[in-house]
Parts: structure tokens; sequence; C-alpha cells
């Protein structure tokens, strides 16, 4: 041990040494230690090997006997050791420290990139649009509304409201979360609310010419009881297919409000020989409008500070009629469906019995034609169905308490 580690090793043991010179002796502490172990470690070894071989253990060598081991040590025992543990946790210590210092920036910054991932060129609202579609088309009278934030590492939380319309009302039946990872959307979790029917599969039509296999008979008992003052959701399968703007000339004259409507695909032919079909392929009543759609009426950009720029923009969604305008219809929902083309992990996941190529190319083919309907309205009013000859089967859903108005008062 050199007189000048001496002297620098007194400064330390008395607090003098600060900074980088402090630092350096607690290194220099830290490989002794290590340096000390490993010799010590050898010297042990080699002692049980002569032994075993029955050789008179050699002298210690002359490190062995040096200050801290054999002999005469520079300090007392205790201080010596109580040095070293010192050491030996302040390293470990900024050791860790400098662990968790690399954790904190690699998150920071994945935490930007994934921010610039996920906004740069309107990703973050296409992937919100693709679940909106997802649920629009396969789960009948049911909307989800909601938003999404970026975390890091790549990935996004979506949260929304699960809504169905019963009566006037819209209600919310449950909330959804799915998390996205560079844009791959994992398991979805929705928790329904209340006694909705909406999250046991109640999705159930029968194909026209079908033999016949559902029975409406409860139902229709079921609208018969139902006291004067309440709306339901009805299930209602044609007895043949129909074009969009001959279903909705039906309910022209009727107080009732036509909600989601069930589409041939093609695909539903194959089903089952009874026409049941329990994941049917659909598209609310009221088009759910995407971004190409919308007509800007106005934009304005403000500056802020030296870079920042304010953009406000106001847009109008296309107008329907509310008994006609089919093909308007019709083209939104193959435009929904080639959404979810672009989109393709989004459909697998939300809707996973999904045929959404053969069914785009089939509709694009042979043009929408619709099997079944949901409604809504007074129970009483549906009741009056019995008589149409259009309505080859009908199964009730949600009810609720009056929530109504007159649609041609």
């Amino acid at each position: 041990m050199s007189e000048e580690f001496k002297r620098r090793l007194q400064a330390y043991v008395e607090g003098r040494l600060h900074g980088s010179d402090k630092e350096q002796m607690e290194q220099e502490l830290a490989k002794l230690e290590a340096y000390q172990a490993y010799l010590e470690e050898q010297l042990e070894m080699t002692q049980q090997v002569e032994a075993a071989d029955g050789e008179s253990p050699r002298e210690a060598p002359a490190w062995a006997n040096a200050a801290g081991h054999a002999g005469t040590s520079a300090w007392p025992p205790q201080k010596e050791a109580a040095l070293l543990r010192r050491g030996k946790w302040k390293a470990r210590l900024h050791t860790a420290l400098t662990a968790i210092g690399i954790v904190i920036g690699a998150t920071l910054l994945s935490a930007i990139l994934t921010s610039l991932y996920y906004g740069t060129g309107g990703r973050a609202g296409a992937y919100q649009d693709a679940v909106a579609s997802a649920i629009a088309v396969t789960r009948p009278n049911l909307a989800v509304s909601g938003s999404s934030s970026s975390g890091a590492f790549f990935t996004m939380d979506y949260r929304g409201q699960l809504t169905k319309t019963i009566g006037a009302s819209q209600t919310t039946v449950g909330d959804m979360q799915l998390k996205f990872l560079l844009g791959y959307p994992g398991v979805e979790q929705t928790a329904w609310r209340g006694d909705t029917n909406s999250g046991n599969g109640f999705y159930v039509f029968q194909l026209p010419g079908s033999a016949p296999s559902m029975d409406s008979s409860q139902a229709w008992k079921t609208l018969d009881k139902l006291p004067e003052g309440t709306v339901a959701e009805a299930f209602i399968s044609l007895d043949r297919l129909v074009s969009t703007d001959e279903l909705l000339q039906r309910f022209k004259d009727k107080n009732l409000q036509p909600l989601w409507l069930a589409a041939f695909t093609g695909e539903q032919a194959g089903g089952n020989d009874l026409g049941i079909v329990a994941h049917p392929t659909g598209f609310p009543a009221m088009p759910l409008w995407h971004r190409a759609d919308m007509k800007v009426v106005s934009h304005t950009e403000e500056k802020k500070g030296w870079l920042g720029t304010v953009v406000t923009e106001s847009s109008s969604s296309p107008g329907v009629q509310a008994y006609g305008d089919g093909a308007v219809r019709d083209r939104n929902f193959l435009d929904t469906l080639h959404v979810l083309q672009a989109y393709p992990s989004v459909a697998k996941r939300l809707a996973p019995w999904l045929a959404l190529d053969a069914s785009a190319s089939y509709l694009e083919a042979n043009g929408v034609q619709l099997y079944g309907v949901v409604v809504t309205g007074p129970a009483k009013e549906l009741l009056k169905l019995k008589a149409e000859p259009w309505v080859a089967s009908l199964r009730i859903g949600d009810v609720r308490l009056w929530s109504w108005f007159d649609l041609h008062s």
C-alpha cells in the first residue's frame, strides 16, 4: 500500500474527501474488496489441497500478512470492516440509482415517441373510428363513443361507453376498455351495467325461407302483458329479402323507430339448416359518418407564440331522409366495412366471426338486401306488428319505462 493511498484513505475516513476524489476512493475500495475475496478464496483452496495430500501447509504469502489480514493492521479491525462495508453499500447504491435513472429516462423517451406515433396522421382517431365501426356493424342497436390516451412503450388506452336506444332515450349499458400496442388491440374488457340483454349474445334473427324454428308466441304474450307506459326493443326477422328503402317505407306510418338493419352477406346461407343467425352483420339506420364523409364549413388558423398555431375547424355530416335515402345508407355501410378492412386487427379482435373481405365483396357485387331489423317504440305499438304479414318472427330485447314521443304528431 503506497503512502499516497494511505494518505487518501486517511482523508476519506476523516471525511475530508469530496466530489470526484471521494467517488474515486469508494470505487478503489470496492475493487480491493473484490481482489481480497478472490485471493482469500484461492489461498483457502490451495491449503485444502495440500492438507488432503498430507503436505504441510505453506506459509501465508506476504499479502495475507499485510494490513487487514494476519498480522498488524494499519486500522483497528472493526474500523477497517466498517470502512469496507460502507464502500460496498455506497457502490451498490450508486449502481441502483444509475439503473433507476436509465429506466426513468427510457420511459420518458418512449412516452414522447408513443405520443408522436399515435398523433402523427391522426392515427389515434383512425383507431377510434375502427372500434366504433366494428361495434356498429356487428352488434345490433349498440354504439360506442370514447376517447384514447397514449402511454409509454407504444401503448394506447381506449375507453368508451356502450349505448343503445330504447324508446326515445339513449341508455348507457356498458363500459368498454381496449389497450393497443403498436396499433394492435388487446383483449376487449367490457363491464355491462344493469339488466341489459346486450351482454349475452341476444342477437338472433332467422333467414327468410327457412323452416319455422323461432317461436314468437311468447314474445307476443310479453308485449300483450306489458302495461301502457313501457317501451321496448324488438328484433324482427322478415319474410323475404328487401331493399333498405322498402324496409324503411314500411315504418313510415307507424309510431315505431327502426334502429339497426341486418344485411345478407352470403355468409349466413351456410350457417345452419334452421337459418338462425346469431352473429348478424348490418348497419345503424342512422349512418355512422366517417371523416371522409364530413364537409368542412369553416377553417381558421391562429398563430400562438413563435412556433405555435391553433387550428379551429367545424364540419357537418350529410343529411338523410327519415324513411328514404337507401342508396346513401347502403354506401355508408360499405364505407364502414372498408374502414375495417384498413384495420383488420381491430375487426378480428372485436368481431372474430366476421368474414370481412368476403362480406364486402358480396355486397359490392350483389347490393344490400335486408332480412331483419331492430326497432323500438311503445310496447302496444310493437304488438300491432303481429298483424303484419312481412313479420316472420319477433324477439323482445330490453324493456324500459315510458320514454317516447309521437313520431307523427
